[in-house]
C-alpha cells in the first residue's frame, strides 16, 4: 500500500470514528467498534509517517490528500 493512501484511509477512519466514540459514550454504551476503528486509523496513520523516508510534515498533508482524491478520481 502506498504510504499517502494509508495516511489518507488512516485519518478519514480516525475522523470517521470521532461521532462514534462520542455516541457511544452518550449512551452508556461501550465503544468497541469505535474503538478499532481508532486504532487502525491510528496505525494506518503511524505506519505510512514511519515508512515514508522524511515523514510527514503537517503542512504536507492537505496536499497529500488532495493528490490521492485526485489520484483515484481520474
Amino acid at each position: 500500500m502506498d504510504t499517502d493512501l494509508a495516511l489518507v484511509v488512516g485519518l478519514v477512519v480516525g475522523v470517521f470514528s470521532v461521532p462514534s466514540v462520542v455516541s457511544a459514550i452518550m449512551e452508556s454504551r461501550a465503544p468497541r467498534v469505535a474503538a478499532f476503528a481508532l486504532i487502525l486509523g491510528g496505525g494506518l496513520v503511524v505506519w505510512a509517517i514511519q515508512e515514508k523516508p522524511g515523514g510527514y510534515k503537517l503542512e504536507q498533508i492537505p496536499n497529500v490528500v488532495v493528490q490521492v482524491i485526485g489520484r483515484y478520481l481520474n
